[in-house]
């Protein structure tokens, strides 16, 4: 994980997730869960590009499973963008940097106009 990625926790995810004032990329994964590792870099590269607009954190469902319940997660790697506290686009199983980029941008600029 790199130093743009922060851990978020069942006790912590209401401060860095809900009531971020910029949208927030949460990546629900798992140490056993291949696909999450093969998606980790793709994460970092994504915190890494939106470091001024967006936040992105990781959940590890084993270690937060209040977290993992509320949001239905049911496989994994889920990765849930939200935006003023709400839900506002989920993808479920491995992606593209690019696919990500994009769901990212068309919230970063709502936001940055709201």
């Amino acid at each position: 994980m790199s130093e743009k990625v922060n851990a978020v926790s069942d006790s912590s995810f209401e401060k860095e997730v809900l009531q971020s004032d910029k949208p927030v990329l949460v990546d629900f994964w798992a140490e056993w869960c291949a696909p999450c590792r093969m998606l980790a870099p793709t994460i970092d590269a994504i915190a890494e590009q939106f470091n001024e607009t967006a936040s992105v954190v990781k959940v590890n469902v084993d270690d937060n499973t209040a977290t993992a319940q509320r949001y239905g997660i049911k496989g994994i790697p889920t990765l849930i963008l939200f935006s003023a506290g709400k839900e506002v686009e989920r993808v479920v199983g491995a992606t593209s940097k690019e696919s990500i980029s994009r769901m990212i941008e068309r919230h970063v600029s709502i936001t940055a106009t709201a």
